[in-house]
């Protein structure tokens, strides 16, 4: 039985991405697939969990909303029609992902649910197959009464207090030497302003990190025109051929490819990135590793 685990971690806490692992380890003896979707920022603060785990990070390094949770919906489509998984579970508390838990089980697929024990509407949990919540560290802590206030102790009466004895006055320190003519003190110099960090700077940090984790580096790193065509054609990230038709549909789609332009043309521009099989006549395309 195929099973594949999509993690919405920008959602979800690290325990309940651990105990989601440990659940499904112990129910299905294997996990064919683990994939977390997340930000930069999670890339770099997860990321020895995600090694230890063996957690596949999916970067999503686009600025709009709600862009995490549609880069694990269009995957998790993309995943059930191609892997044909038996089982495909979600860790999310998340009640957006309902459409998709929808379309998925009408592919035949059971779809399990794991999420933060009071964040995840009763409404969302009965869609999937079956919905296990966690308990977040600190997620069911109660606030405690405030306690009494400890009465004030009796303040004793103050003691006499021996007359302090007469100190000799303290000298005066000797002005400082005036510095010879002629010569001027060197002015202090200003601490060097911290220098910020730029985003560029940043990205690629995370692209590093990223690179070192999967093997290949993110979108981001990747010439401008090379990553339109992933975005557009995101199959092709998988590193295997594809039906180059197909391909050039998803480019048209995505306003990569003009409808008079070439595909073919197009990805023989970057031939480091884009592998075309048969050189002479080509009908499919890859991503080089």
């Amino acid at each position: 039985m195929k099973v594949m685990l999509l993690i919405d971690a920008d959602n979800v806490s690290v325990e309940v991405i651990e105990s989601t692992i440990e659940h499904l380890l112990r129910q299905y003896g294997a996990l064919h697939g683990r994939r977390a979707y997340c930000n930069a920022e999670s890339a770099l603060k997860h990321q020895a969990l995600f090694k230890r785990l063996g957690i596949r990070p999916m970067v999503n390094l686009a600025a709009g909303k709600n862009s995490t949770d549609i880069a694990l919906a269009v995957d998790a489509i993309e995943l059930v029609m191609r892997e044909r998984p038996e089982v495909l579970a979600i860790a999310s508390s998340d009640s957006d992902f309902a459409p998709l838990v929808t379309r998925v089980r009408e592919k035949g697929c059971r779809v399990l649910g794991f999420g933060q024990q009071g964040k995840t509407g009763e409404a969302t949990v009965a869609l999937y197959d079956e919905y296990q919540q966690f308990t977040a560290k600190g997620a069911e802590a109660e606030a405690l009464p405030a306690k009494k206030a400890a009465p004030a102790k009796k303040i004793a009466a103050p003691k006499k207090v021996a007359a302090p004895k007469k100190v000799a006055p303290v000298k005066a320190a000797a002005p400082a030497k005036k510095a010879a003519v002629g010569s001027q003190a060197a002015p202090a110099k200003k601490a060097a302003p911290a220098k910020k960090t730029s985003k560029a700077s940043v990205a690629e940090k995370v692209a590093d990190v990223v690179a070192d984790l999967i093997g290949f580096r993110p979108l981001q790193a990747l010439p401008e025109e090379v990553s339109k065509i992933l975005q557009a054609a995101p199959e092709l990230t998988d590193h295997r051929p594809h039906e180059l038709n197909a391909v050039a549909m998803h480019l048209r789609e995505g306003g990569v490819l003009g409808k008079s332009q070439s595909s073919t043309k197009l990805l023989r521009k970057h031939p480091d990135h884009f592998e075309l099989m048969p050189a002479d006549q080509p009908n499919k395309v890859r991503l080089r590793d």
